[in-house]
């Protein structure tokens, strides 16, 4: 694993656990000799994590629409800082850029990200784990309903199990490392409509 992008809030959020397990994140990829790609801003939990990660001495690269550094909200600090055209073209080499994806407390920005990793996965895309890290229970309803959704028969618990989560960064990223996708992409059949 050679990169992980990190979706995340341009808000620190309520809770300061949410900075310190950001800040916690950054510290523990640049240890295991992991890259970071992030939407390359500086506020929030974004630059949360990016600060902690050039803090102990790893490698961060940062994708940013030009319309938010036009809004003085891109990471000064980045040695790569790539400014692309949209958000669709952020997104896109973000997912290109990366092994595996983790979602940290945020937004519907934060939210879009993470399903449309998600989908691609279920949909063979790619086999790249997707994963939350649930600070201070921040995704406990969201897992929950999404449990839900598999109970009404509208997600299949092979597709439901390929959204991971822990409440703990290291160990979210020791279930990252030993995670297989599994290979079964079909999501529904011809006698199931």
């Amino acid at each position: 694993m050679e990169r992980i992008c990190v979706f995340s809030g341009s808000s620190a959020g309520r809770l300061e656990q949410y900075r310190a397990a950001a800040m916690r994140l950054g510290t523990l990829l640049a240890e295991r000799g992991i890259g970071l790609v992030y939407g390359g801003a500086a506020v929030g939990l974004m630059g949360a994590v990016a600060d902690a990660t050039i803090a102990a001495g790893g490698t961060v690269t940062g994708v940013i629409p030009q319309a938010l550094v036009d809004r003085e909200v891109a990471h000064a600090g980045l040695p790569d800082l790539r400014v692309v055209g949209s958000m669709h073209e952020r997104k896109a080499l973000m997912a290109e850029l990366s092994d595996a994806f983790i979602a940290l407390p945020g937004g519907i920005g934060t939210f879009e990200e993470i399903f449309e990793v998600w989908t691609w996965t279920q949909l063979g895309n790619h086999a790249k784990p997707c994963a939350v890290l649930n600070i201070e229970g921040f995704y406990d309803k969201l897992l929950g309903f999404l449990d839900h959704v598999v109970d009404e028969a509208f997600l299949k618990p092979v597709h439901r199990g390929m959204l991971l989560a822990s409440s703990d960064p290291a160990a979210l990223l020791d279930l990252i490392g030993s995670y297989q996708v599994p290979s079964e992409t079909k999501w529904i059949r011809s006698n199931e409509r």
